[in-house]
């Protein structure tokens, strides 16, 4: 009996042998590649030049021939810095598996050349610009001095600290209760008049000003306490 079970599991063995080799094997070149292209694509709107180093798969995989393979971003990923990519197939046989990979995104970006103290308004003598991977920096690094220079430092920042946008207040130019001059802008006419601001507003934003007849009018807020009303 037992020499019976025994020839059995061989046979069985054999059998479960031969059936994995009927079953074509998935090659792990196209993995990578669709697993790079994919997280090239999802930081082709990142400033800078991008370096995708992927981890290595596991040889002793065993993965059936994929149709059609899918990357996607598990929860919690992101598509740059150090982070983990999946590929999934559903046809002919479901599989998924995961891959480690390193994004880099080399670039300059703008720092404080010197320290800057809370509340102080950026020139253009206060920035300086560094290289380096924006991966392992917070989000919101500035990289266009357009974004920096007039703004005002929300706190205090040491020499040579990276200039965010969270740390940055647009520089005010409209003050509540400010008589501001409304510049109204239309099809072949332009008419200035004054009023009353009734809100702060820093450059661009919405600011509404009542006007001496107190007909209350909303346009976008300008340095020089300029409201710019368009028809």
């Amino acid at each position: 009996m037992k020499m019976i079970t025994r020839l059995l599991l061989i046979l069985l063995c054999a059998h479960s042998g031969w059936v994995l080799a009927q079953v074509a094997r998935q090659d792990t070149a196209p993995i990578r590649r669709v697993t790079e292209q994919f997280l090239r694509t999802q930081a082709a709107g990142l400033p800078g030049q991008v370096s995708v180093t992927l981890g290595p798969i596991d040889p002793r995989l065993h993965l059936a021939a994929c149709a059609a393979l899918e990357p996607f971003l598990p929860n919690g990923s992101r598509a740059w810095g150090k982070t983990t990519v999946g590929v999934r197939c559903n046809v002919p046989t479901p599989w998924v598996i995961y891959i480690s990979a390193t994004v880099r995104v080399l670039a300059d970006y703008l720092a404080a050349a010197a320290p800057l103290a809370q509340g102080q308004t950026i020139g253009q003598a206060d920035i300086t610009r560094l290289h380096g991977d924006l991966a392992t920096l917070p989000p919101g690094i500035i990289t266009d001095a357009s974004q920096a220079l007039g703004r005002t430092v929300l706190s205090s920042l040491p020499a040579g600290s990276p200039l965010r946008q969270d740390a940055l207040r647009s520089q005010r130019a409209v003050q509540q209760g400010q008589t501001v001059r409304l510049v109204s802008t239309g099809a072949g006419f332009s008419v200035s008049t004054e009023g009353k601001a009734l809100n702060n507003a820093a450059e661009g934003q919405v600011v509404q000003a009542r006007m001496p007849g107190g007909q209350v009018i909303s346009g976008i807020a300008k340095l020089g306490g300029i409201l710019q009303v368009s028809y």
